[in-house]
């Protein structure tokens, strides 16, 4: 009689679903509706209001586009279920929060001139991109249950990424004298915001593995105690690449934000400030070799220090946002009550209002108590994300959770501080609000993520290779 050895059961490719409730991100969506419906009400009354319309009648409840809210909220509700059905333990704070902020972006582009977009309109396309961003919001956070693609292949996607901005110098479209923009055949797009992602997982692989050689390890230069440069220097040749080709593309904004993020995510690695102060170091000298010898910078710089110099020119931007920062003052005009048209640029209109200054239109239209609400629903973002990067799993998964969440925040009040004229101005967009299809994709794609990585009941990490290896050659040897 043999005797067979029982084998141990192997799991299921696909785990069986089980439905879970998600009562706090029921309850939150439900808030963030009940505002947004607020919001939209307080539009269209404006709108009544100014052309001499009775504010009450004709049924229903007097909303600026009805149909878009309510497609719009359905897509958010539908992205809930999903959740639920997927049966996951991940976050519930992150998709109620940026629903609220793609809810102010939809009520601010259908307040503007729709003729700023082609086809649908300003409105209807934003809504477009803002549903297809909550569907891989809903897509990523449901499907994706391990990393291994990411952190198995980051010099692939590095090496993807800086193709793609390289190919972007080649073939891209220039629009006030930046090429950022990339067009094949009916698509375009701007690839440094796909760059921003592909830069925090490259960043948090290669951290993770030598994390411990940056920590322990240093190489002496006189007084001074650099990293290793010999596990130091791949990475900072990626950043360098990237870094330098946007320069060259003249999209400070993405300098600035790659910068940031890898200096943030070298403190979070290794815990070393003289790594900070060194990076500081080298961006002071570096900003002020551009100021004089590129003439964009330097345009830029000059702009920021006296916008009212050249007021009528290239400082009319500035000028005109700082002025509705200060008609809106604390509690702002409301919604359709400011002066945030760009058509035909009356006074007070701002131009490229929809994608570089948003923020100051809402500062106008919802006073400073609006505006430092929507400044903290981005440091929600950033809180829920190193909550997440607190309790992960692994040195990989705590960096890239860290590093995502960094990028919605640092690019937000980057450009909320352009706004503001405590930098100088930068092109990048306003995250979830700021007009444009690609930007509102690969913040989907980074939320997506956050809330993948927030799972409590994901899988182990996979063993390092050093493990893996002995694991096989004490399997072969095995009688």
């Amino acid at each position: 009689m043999s005797v067979t050895a029982a084998r141990p059961a192997q799991a299921p490719a696909f785990p069986r679903l089980r439905p879970r409730l998600r009562r706090r991100e029921l309850g939150l969506l439900t808030v963030a509706a009940v505002a947004l419906t607020v919001g939209s009400m307080t539009l269209e009354l404006t709108r009544r209001a100014d052309a001499g319309l009775p504010l009450v009648g004709g049924g229903g409840l007097p909303l600026a586009d009805g149909t878009a809210l309510a497609i719009y909220l359905g897509a958010l509700f539908a992205a809930h279920v999903a959740f639920v059905l997927g049966g996951r333990r991940t976050d519930q704070v992150l998709l109620p929060t940026v629903g609220l902020l793609g809810g102010i972006s939809l009520i601010l582009m259908e307040r503007l001139p729709q003729d700023l977009a082609g086809g649908l309109g300003l409105g209807r396309t934003q809504l477009t991109w803002l549903v297809a961003a909550i569907v891989v919001i809903a897509a990523v956070g449901t499907l994706v249950r391990s990393d291994a693609w990411l952190r198995l292949y980051k010099y692939t996607w590095a090496a993807f990424g800086v193709g793609l901005l390289l190919l972007t110098f080649v073939l891209g479209r220039e629009v006030n004298g930046q090429r950022l923009s990339l067009v094949i055949g009916p698509l375009s797009g701007q690839p440094s915001e796909l760059l921003k992602v592909i830069l925090v997982v490259f960043l948090a692989g290669y951290l993770s593995e030598n994390r411990a050689l940056l920590v322990e390890q240093s190489t002496r230069v006189g007084p001074l105690r650099l990293p290793p440069l010999p596990y130091l220097a791949p990475m900072v040749a990626m950043w360098a690449i990237a870094l330098s080709v946007v320069v060259v593309q003249r999209d400070l904004g993405a300098a600035l934000l790659f910068f940031t993020v890898f200096l943030v995510l070298l403190y979070v690695a290794t815990a070393r400030p003289s790594f900070v102060a060194l990076g500081l170091v080298a961006f002071i000298a570096g900003g002020f070799v551009l100021y004089q010898v590129v003439p964009h910078v330097r345009t830029r710089v000059d702009i920021w220090i006296d916008p009212f110099a050249v007021a009528r020119t290239t400082g009319y931007q500035v000028v005109q946002a700082l002025h509705a920062f200060a008609r809106g003052g604390i509690l702002g005009t409301g919604f359709g009550a400011g002066l945030p048209e760009v058509g035909g640029l009356p006074p007070g209109g701002i131009p490229a209002l929809h994608t570089d200054f948003p923020f100051a239109a809402l500062g106008e239209e919802l006073g400073l108590i609006g505006i430092m609400a929507i400044l903290g629903l981005y440091l929600v973002v950033i809180e829920r994300g190193l909550r997440i990067a607190a309790s992960a799993a692994d040195d990989f998964r705590a960096l890239l959770a860290a590093g995502l969440s960094l990028v919605i925040g640092v690019q937000a009040f980057i450009i909320a501080a352009g706004n503001l004229k405590l930098i100088p101005l930068t092109g990048i967009t306003l995250p979830f609000i700021s007009y444009g299809g690609s930007s509102l994709v690969t913040n989907g794609v980074v939320i997506g993520l956050l809330i993948a990585i927030s799972d409590r009941g994901v899988e182990p990490p996979p063993p390092p290779n050093r493990q893996r290896r002995l694991r096989r050659l004490i399997d072969r040897g095995a009688p």
